[in-house]
């Protein structure tokens, strides 16, 4: 059985236990991570050729602008293929109740025809939000595991929960 994590995860300024705190690596690294290390999984950075800002306050306002127009940012690679995956997880801080447009610039186009999906998402207070819905709607054929939700601030400490998650839906 085969694994892949498609992330994207924000490290510097971001909102934590309700105050902006400098990070250096972002929580939903922390998820990618554990998942590769315990279930021997590929990892796929999203990355934006345009950077987001790395005030967070700006860099939401951007996310906001984003969702509403509906954008796909252009990333700094893209991945052609998935066929040898029988498990995907896609793994994104919930971002005004979604996961980041580049998260959508990544996966649209890719056949996740009999695949497994595993939504996991970081969070500061709203959980999955609507984030599972909005991948459903964009991937056909794929077989869809319960998201997990991962409270940001606990991400790091959050390597048991995240093995016994996956361990249930794998």
């Amino acid at each position: 059985m085969k694994n892949l994590v498609i992330y994207y995860s924000r490290k510097g300024e971001n909102y934590v236990n309700g105050s902006i705190t400098n990070i250096s690596k972002g929580n939903t690294q922390y998820i990618a991570e554990y998942i590769q290390e315990y279930f021997d999984a590929d990892l796929f950075e999203v990355e934006t050729v345009k950077e987001y800002s790395k005030n967070y306050m700006d860099c939401i306002r951007e996310a906001q602008k984003e969702l509403d127009n509906n954008e796909r940012p252009e990333l700094k690679r893209y991945l052609k293929d998935i066929s040898e995956y029988d498990n995907v997880f896609i793994a994104g801080p919930c971002w005004w109740g979604t996961y980041p447009m580049a998260i959508f610039s990544a996966i649209e186009g890719l056949d996740f025809n009999g695949k497994k999906v595993l939504p996991i998402m970081t969070h500061e207070g709203s959980g999955m939000g609507h984030s599972e819905a909005d991948l459903k709607a964009h991937i056909g054929g794929a077989i869809f595991a319960k998201g997990l939700a991962i409270h940001g601030a606990d991400a790091k400490d959050s390597r048991q929960k995240v093995i016994d998650w996956v361990r249930k839906h794998i």
